[in-house]
């Protein structure tokens, strides 16, 4: 079963620095239909003007993961972390015990653009890290390459939970397939383009819940690129 969540549906973040749209209910936003999926707790579409971000703050208890589409985010943290991340990188901040940061956009003149997601860790009080890792696109293109996972295997960032997720890049006739148990779940996000999920058409921001689906096969791509997220078979309280 494919239940589709559409662009226009998601809700809106509008300031002078940032435009964003949320999948799930987060900050001002609330949706009591939308709060999270599975491990999921929020996907944040975001773009951010020059000069501009999320000033220094502070989290606990929550796995972040920022994928960047377009532009530059600068982190630093608590942990003496300061790094620059582009366009095909990804960074996990596993918050654990307690972490500060900040997450900025180092450039005066380019906006950047980046998915932002929570993941709900297994536990609590768990160590505080930061990871970052490159993901070019030919390791994407076609294909879906993992890009998180429980151990870090295969170059993917870790999560303290028991989700993978995996990023592909599709257009024309490139097909990509994911195997899932009969016992998961599955998200998807297009963060741009278009593309078919068990002929099931999305769009840019579009997502989608999937249950009870052993097979998830990408095609039909125009210049897209996705995250599919293979979770937990529970809904989130």
């Amino acid at each position: 079963m494919i239940e589709v969540r559409r662009a226009d549906d998601r809700g809106v973040i509008e300031r002078h620095w940032l435009s964003s749209r949320h999948t799930f209910s987060f900050g001002h936003y609330f949706d009591p239909k939308q709060v999270g999926f599975s491990d999921l707790l929020a996907i944040n579409d975001d773009r951010v003007i020059g000069g501009r971000g999320f000033e220094h703050h502070a989290h606990r208890d929550v796995d972040i993961f920022s994928y960047i589409l377009e532009g530059a985010l600068q982190h630093k943290d608590t942990l003496g972390n300061d790094v620059t991340i582009k366009s095909g990188e990804v960074q996990m901040m596993n918050a654990g015990t307690g972490i500060a940061h900040s997450e900025l956009n180092p450039s005066s003149t380019e906006g950047v653009h980046f998915l932002q997601i929570w993941i709900q860790p297994e536990r609590s009080g768990a160590l505080p890290r930061y990871q970052n890792a490159q993901f070019p696109q030919t390791g994407k293109r076609g294909k879906l390459k993992l890009v998180i996972s429980p151990d870090g295997r295969d170059g993917s960032v870790s999560t303290y939970q028991d989700v993978r997720a995996y990023a592909g890049l599709f257009h024309g006739a490139e097909a990509g397939v994911l195997e899932l148990p009969n016992d998961r779940y599955a998200y998807v996000h297009v963060a741009r383009g278009a593309v078919s999920i068990n002929g099931c058409s999305l769009r840019d921001g579009d997502g989608a819940r999937v249950r009870k689906e052993t097979r998830l096969v990408v095609s039909d791509g125009s210049d897209s690129e996705i995250l599919i997220f293979d979770l937990r078979p529970h809904e989130t309280p």
